[in-house]
């Protein structure tokens, strides 16, 4: 109903904190990893007609019963989303460090996209 305001948040909040995160920690990863997942939230939602362009937007805000479900789904859907995006990103950051302190760095220093 709701899941993608968890990821839409933290993606608003990492492209605001982009310039004080490290470089070598590749912020741009991540920001583009929410927003792709958001993108793809919202668009799934659309779909499915939980989300429509008019007041009040989410179909479970209609009616207050369903909006203690949307709240459910937001705190444990949402965020186990978020945590996974998280999770993936620095997995991707072990991994080239991990490779690169082996000799066999291939990647780019910065990527370029």
């Amino acid at each position: 109903m709701a899941c993608f305001v968890v990821p839409t948040s933290a993606a608003v909040l990492v492209s605001g904190a982009k310039k004080k995160i490290p470089a070598e920690l590749h912020p741009e990863r991540l920001e583009l990893m929410l927003w792709g997942g958001t993108a793809m939230l919202v668009v799934d939602h659309l779909m499915t007609g939980e989300l429509v362009p008019y007041p009040p937007f989410l179909t479970a805000m209609k009616d207050p019963a369903d909006m203690a479900v949307m709240f459910q789904e937001i705190a444990t859907t949402g965020v186990l989303m978020t945590i996974l995006v998280f999770a993936i990103w620095f997995g991707m950051i072990a991994f080239e460090r991990f490779s690169c302190r082996r000799g066999g760095c291939s990647f780019p220093s910065e990527a370029k996209w």
